[in-house]
């Protein structure tokens, strides 16, 4: 009988050996070509794609690692919580669950560092903590390290990622656009320099803030940089969108941003830049 024979086959299935071992966590699918890869070659390329190109996004250590000399790295020592203002009731739950995941306190880390010898103030998010999303926190993060630059006569450089601003903390965080670009005005006074690097993706008001207030602005190949969405903006206009609208490259093309550098050569260029502005 045919359920004799699916019986069977299932039997014979079961006690098949196979020598097959695929460790689990140990492979990522590329959003863009679709392969799978293996995580420790990905890693080692520099977190792009071997097969096409496509740039992975970086852990905050992963990226300091890649920009900053090493063991020069001093993080800020800033004490703060984050609050819930609006007494969500899972929301202070959600952020320890990625304290716990992420190994980080919020969406951006601040610190000191050295870039080919050249001491800076330094940035950087990380879209695994909230898709980076700018709550009081990590606005008071920014402003601290803008105030600090200022203090130290160092150059700031902040490495944005981010889905905009922390729609769980309300208005709260919504100020954080006036008060990051308020310090930034501050340190454009005192005469230093501020280098942006915006990656995929940096949206919201973190762009409508200090992700695009840079005396340069730079960004990594195939980064997507807006404020709305695309969907948002054609509905509201009417429209289809230009092929390419909100990439890097159809930024650069429209004099949105300065340029755009690969990623194995960032650090070289935030060092000759700052070497050009003494």
């Amino acid at each position: 009988m045919i359920v004799d024979k699916i019986k069977k086959r299932e039997k014979s299935a079961k006690n098949k050996k196979t020598n097959v071992d695929i460790p689990i966590g140990k492979w990522v699918k590329c959003d863009k070509c679709k392969e799978i890869l293996y995580k420790d070659t990905v890693r080692e390329n520099l977190s792009i794609c071997p097969n096409c190109g496509h740039y992975f996004r970086m852990h905050i250590n992963k990226r300091l690692e890649l920009i900053a000399d090493k063991d020069t790295y001093k993080r800020f020592d800033i004490n703060i919580e984050t609050s819930n203002p609006l007494e969500l009731e899972d929301y202070p739950k959600k952020i320890k669950a990625l304290k716990e995941k992420t190994g980080l306190e919020e969406a951006v880390a601040s610190g000191t560092c050295k870039i080919n010898g050249e001491p800076v103030v330094i940035c950087i998010m990380d879209s695994g903590f909230m898709m980076g999303s700018m709550g009081a926190v990590v606005g008071e993060k920014i402003t601290y390290a803008i105030e600090q630059a200022i203090k130290l006569k160092y150059p700031l450089i902040i490495f944005t990622v981010s889905g905009g601003a922390r729609m769980q903390e309300g208005i709260i965080s919504l100020m954080q656009m006036a008060k990051t670009t308020a310090a930034l005005t501050k340190l454009d006074e005192a005469g230093l320099l501020y280098i942006s690097i915006l990656t995929d993706p940096t949206y919201g008001g973190v762009t409508a803030s200090f992700a695009t207030l840079g005396d340069i602005v730079l960004a990594e190949p195939g980064a997507m940089i807006g404020f709305a969405g695309q969907r948002v903006i054609s509905q509201t206009i009417g429209e289809a969108l230009p092929e390419g609208f909100q990439t890097a490259e159809f930024l650069l093309e429209h004099g949105f941003i300065d340029k755009i550098v690969e990623r194995k050569d960032l650090k070289e260029t935030i060092y000759k830049l700052i070497q050009l502005n003494k």
